[in-house]
């Protein structure tokens, strides 16, 4: 097997690192103003795109790749704060639908209220326009044409 050049390598490693480095910045500002993690606001953000705010697990489960394991504890306490509630899928008594809450919706608008500046804060301010728009496009490769 051939081993990669290390340009190659060098840039998987940056990619991780500036991934987790952002995430974790943007992750502190969220708790530091008292809001859950990154991963109800992305749940969130999935219902409210969603025809009618409804989205099976398993639809969330592969837009934003969450282990099954992993979303159904995430569902239970959003469901217990009330902000997600659980329907009966129509004509599958087996299945389920997820649907947004008026109070998950709020909650999905306050975030982003801390949210959308800490990514101009940690990203946006080191990026110009066409930067950006150059890391978008390169970052799109890696995700391929489906994503």
């Amino acid at each position: 097997m051939q081993e990669p050049p290390e340009a190659v390598t060098d840039a998987w490693v940056r990619l991780i690192r500036a991934g987790r480095e952002v995430a974790g910045k943007i992750e502190a500002d969220l708790k530091g103003a008292g809001f859950p993690s990154l991963a109800w606001y992305d749940v969130l953000l999935s219902l409210k795109k969603a025809p009618d705010g409804r989205r099976t697990p398993r639809e969330i489960e592969h837009e934003l790749l969450f282990e099954q394991y992993n979303l159904s504890r995430l569902l239970d306490r959003m469901e217990a704060e009330g902000l997600v509630k659980r329907i009966p899928f129509p004509g599958d008594k087996r299945r389920q639908l997820i649907e947004i809450t008026g109070e998950g919706r709020a909650l999905q608008r306050h975030m982003w209220s801390v949210y959308g500046p800490a990514i101009s804060r940690y990203l946006g301010c080191r990026f110009g326009e066409g930067e950006a728009r150059q890391l978008a496009s390169l970052l799109q490769k890696l995700m391929g044409p489906d994503e």
